[in-house]
Formats: C-alpha cells, structure tokens, sequence
C-alpha cells in the first residue's frame, strides 16, 4: 500500500509541515552536508515514512530517536522504518515509541 499526501489517509496538518520542513532540509542543508549516511534509508526518508505510516506524534518520535543515534558513537546499516508501534508506547510516553540504541539491527546488516 502506497503512502500519499493526498488520500484517504491524509496526514494531519502538523505532519505536512513536518514533511514539508522535511523537503527544505533534503533539498537546502542537505546538498551543503554532504550524502554520507550511516543508515538506509536516510535519516530523512526515514522520518518522513514515520510520520506518513505512524502520523505526526509517534513517527516524529521514531525519527527523532533515530537522528539521534546517527553519529559517530551510534549504529550503522539497514534499519527500515518499523512495521507496527511497540506494544508498550502510549502517546503519553512519547519515548517509548523510539528505537534509542540500535540494538534492534542484525549485525550482519550493520556497516561500521
């Protein structure tokens, strides 16, 4: 099933400006940065896929826990955005939604 702006599941207005500020940075900062991601698929398209499959509150909170593990210290390889929410996350314990270590990718897919 295919994600779109504009359908029967159309996002909240706060995920299409997420999403929107989101196209900014791929198509502004990102060109300055450089294209050397630690992940597939980017920190970006990670983010945006989130916020499309989760909505705005818990896909924000999946891509803000995955920007935060994409440094040096942090993990490296495949890591798709999940197929479902983690059965303890509740919208009033937003952190749960995150994957905050990287221990959750195989290290046979893990690149550094």
């Amino acid at each position: 099933m295919a994600l779109s702006l504009f359908g029967p599941g159309r996002p909240s207005p706060a995920a299409r400006l997420a999403l929107g500020l989101i196209w900014v940075y791929r198509h502004s900062l990102s060109l300055l940065m450089g294209r050397g991601c630690r992940y597939l698929p980017t920190c970006s398209d990670y983010t945006s896929q989130a916020i499309l499959r989760f909505g705005f509150w818990a896909g924000g909170w999946l891509g803000l826990s995955r920007i935060l593990r994409c440094n040096p210290y942090g993990a490296s390889g495949h890591d798709p955005v999940p197929e479902g929410l983690p059965p303890s996350a509740r919208w009033y314990l937003p952190w749960r939604y995150g994957r905050w270590t990287g221990a959750h990718i195989p290290p046979d897919q893990r690149w550094l």
